[in-house]
């Protein structure tokens, strides 16, 4: 089967949009693209979109966007058929003849049958990533921290130590100053109040984010809350500050009206993972990483 693999040109997005949709339609929480929207996250996402095409037909799209583990494949879709297959792997060996860092990797639903095609490929599975949910139903005692260690909201001025503290404790830029003005702008009413954080030796030692989880509540008429970033520095660690902030970010939320908390953690992050299932979360989804070093 001949295929032209190229770089998407703005009047491919209509079908594109409809490609995503219709090939992630019915997974879970997925919410439907419009041509705006999608426009709009290749822009702040940095994505980079290739599509195959036939004849002149667009058959199939791949979006992905490099980042410090390498090249990133977060959508893979194509019109099903006899030439599906085809698609998927042109669209592939594309992503991976142009991966400048050597390395690809992407993310499956655990019990996803797509799961073969990538390891045929000689994509290996390396952990994964949890989906979180807890019901909110009243507020919750704070568990004890350290004397000397305050637990209160950011104030404002304060979005520069936020950010060293969050990049520290992650070991890269997780944050930049300007996302403070950026989640009030997609996440009204956020605003500082919103950022919990404890303080210990006179600076910002541990940090939960807080928010409204906006998207999913206007699409599916909820009023769910989303938790993250979260950061310890390494050496206040062991303290029970990422419990007693993460406790105090539920209140907070509950008080706010929401009846429920979202957040994402490492499959292989054992201590968060042991810490949010004793506030009372539960895996509500869980998805593979598959990883290649290429040749």
């Amino acid at each position: 089967m001949s295929l032209n693999v190229r770089v998407f040109h703005s009047e491919d997005l209509p079908v594109l949009v409809r490609l995503l949709n219709g090939e992630f339609s019915g997974s879970y929480e997925f919410i439907p693209y419009d041509v705006e929207v999608f426009r709009r996250e290749i822009v702040e996402r940095n994505f980079r979109v290739l599509v195959a095409e036939k004849d002149g037909e667009v058959l199939g799209c791949v979006v992905y966007n490099r980042n410090p583990r390498g090249e990133e494949i977060h959508w893979l879709a194509a019109l099903s058929g006899n030439f599906r297959k085809a698609v998927e792997e042109a669209l592939v060996d594309a992503v991976e003849r142009n991966a400048e860092s050597g390395e690809v990797f992407t993310s499956v639903d655990a019990d996803s049958p797509k799961i073969g095609f990538w390891s045929s490929r000689g994509y290996k599975i390396e952990g994964g990533l949890y989906h979180m949910l807890v019901k909110l139903d009243s507020v919750k005692p704070l568990p004890k921290v350290p004397e000397g260690v305050t637990l209160r909201s950011l104030m404002c001025g304060e979005d520069k130590k936020l950010v060293e503290t969050v990049n520290s404790g992650y070991g890269f830029e997780r944050l930049r100053e300007d996302h403070i003005s950026k989640w009030k702008s997609e996440h009204p009413p956020f605003d500082e109040s919103w950022v919990h954080v404890a303080e210990a030796d006179g600076k910002i030692v541990s940090a939960v984010v807080s928010r409204p989880d906006t998207e999913y509540n206007v699409f599916f008429k909820a009023k769910r809350g989303y938790l993250g970033p979260a950061v310890t520095l390494p050496e206040y660690r062991g303290k029970n500050l990422a419990s007693a902030l993460t406790c105090r970010a539920m209140n907070f939320l509950y008080e706010k009206g929401m009846d429920s908390v979202s957040l994402y953690t490492l499959e292989q992050n054992t201590p968060s993972v042991t810490l949010l299932t004793k506030l009372g979360f539960k895996v509500a989804h869980h998805w593979k990483f598959l990883h290649k070093k290429l040749s």
